[in-house]
């Protein structure tokens, strides 16, 4: 054991989770790659949890967080922030949500605590809808509205939390039908439990599950719930946390793969805006933001320092066109990971879209997930110089594989080439 990671143990709740064996300690990194405390060099395939948006050390977004630095770092929500009010004004214009207004915080969970504040008091209702296998964040509000039993560590809730199928759609009762009957089932599924509720304040749904494993429903289920939703004047929450600003390829947002029916109430984001910086933030139409009758303020949320390094990220996101960058190379990638999957008994389906895809491993001849599997896979990946993420729903069986959206084909190729190694290695 390191000398760091003792002092770690000593003074971190044991709860707190680290990868690996023998932990890392990332010093530095550049573009796509990262370098421990004993000079290994790593392709990052996670991005600090799909936060590294970009790319790591990227310049314009070093050069933006410096020169705001040393003109004011804190000011607080109770004065005019001009990087602030220039960043929500793009967020507004690109979220799709018409009249929308735009609060900051410093986290996704704390978006999503915002969001159910919101949604709970315009509603006059405590009772949430989520999705099976989610995940919102750690906080008392969002670990009550998390579907996925390992990330949720008490039952005790604020809320009422009901939970909706649909979010997973290769597992479950409804997993042999088409996607036309798959979408049919979920929604009569919605339809009856509203049958049997008091009136819900909002659904809240991942496009695409993160934790849980990169799962996904078929395209416009959202938006068929939203028909249902709106018959019962029940608002939507996309959790845009991880699949927002491009990382699917086909989309800039999650919710427009759902779209017929329009745009979320409320959208929440967070993650690869900042670049590592901790942005995150609501978006919601006017009379859904505005629907608090007390004071707030946020300390730290809209920082002119992160703000800057948002806006920097943001600006060079578009013009780098990284959300064609995404599905490009992430179509790539996944098919060079489906051939590797092919060939190994382990690996029970390849899934995702753009730079954000999943690995599922079972035990070989089986349907059973395998998370010991799945660890050892995540072992032998940072041993040939690749890191990854691992999650999943009932277990923790799903690699998860994130890059920053700059990608490079070699790079991709590269990665594969080092996972189906490891793939191998495991047997």
């Amino acid at each position: 054991m390191s000398s760091l990671h003792h002092r770690h143990l000593a003074v971190s709740p044991e709860w707190l989770a680290l990868y690996y064996r023998h932990p890392l300690e990332l010093t530095h990194g550049e573009g796509r790659h990262v370098w421990d405390a004993d000079g290994n060099r790593y392709l990052d395939f996670f991005g600090g949890i799909l936060t590294t948006m970009t790319a790591h050390a990227l310049p314009e977004v070093t050069k933006a967080v410096s020169e705001q630095a040393a003109r004011i770092i804190h000011s607080s929500t109770l004065y005019l922030n001009r990087p602030m009010i220039e960043l929500a004004e793009r967020v507004a214009s690109l979220s799709g949500i018409p009249d929308a207004r735009v609060f900051f915080t410093t986290s996704g969970t704390e978006a999503n605590d915002t969001a159910l504040l919101l949604a709970t008091t315009y509603r006059r209702s405590n009772q949430i809808l989520a999705m099976r296998n989610s995940y919102h964040g750690r906080s008392f509000s969002a670990v009550s509205i998390t579907g996925n039993n390992a990330w949720s560590p008490t039952s005790l809730s604020p809320l009422q939390t009901l939970y909706v199928h649909g979010g997973v759609r290769t597992r479950g009762p409804y997993a042999h039908l088409s996607d036309e009957e798959f979408t049919a089932a979920c929604v009569a599924d919605l339809e009856d439990l509203l049958g049997h509720t008091r009136a819900p304040a909002a659904l809240i749904a991942e496009p695409i599950q993160g934790v849980g494993g990169f799962t996904s429903p078929p395209d416009g289920l959202y938006g068929a719930f939203r028909e249902v939703l709106n018959r019962h004047g029940v608002l939507w929450i996309s959790d845009e946390v991880q699949t927002g600003w491009g990382r699917s390829g086909e989309h800039f947002w999650g919710w427009q793969a759902h779209a017929q029916n329009g745009p979320p109430d409320i959208l929440t984001f967070a993650k690869g805006i900042g670049n590592g910086m901790s942005i995150g933030g609501v978006v919601a139409r006017a009379e859904v933001m505005n629907c608090l009758d007390a004071n707030s303020i946020s300390t730290f949320g809209g920082s002119p320092v992160t703000m800057a390094a948002g806006l920097a990220n943001l600006s060079y996101l578009l013009e780098h066109d990284l959300q064609g960058n995404a599905r490009r190379v992430g179509g790539l990638l996944i098919e060079r990971l489906r051939a590797i999957g092919a060939t190994s008994e382990r690996v029970r389906e390849v899934r995702g879209r753009g730079l954000m895809i999943g690995v599922e491993l079972v035990k070989p001849g089986t349907d059973e997930a395998d998370p010991a599997a799945a660890a050892a896979v995540l072992e032998a990946a940072r041993e040939g110089s690749l890191l990854i993420g691992k999650g999943g729903g009932h277990n923790t069986s799903v690699l998860r594989i994130a890059p920053p959206l700059s990608l490079a084909i070699p790079e991709a190729e590269e990665g594969a080439e080092i996972l189906a190694d490891a793939l191998r290695e495991v047997g």
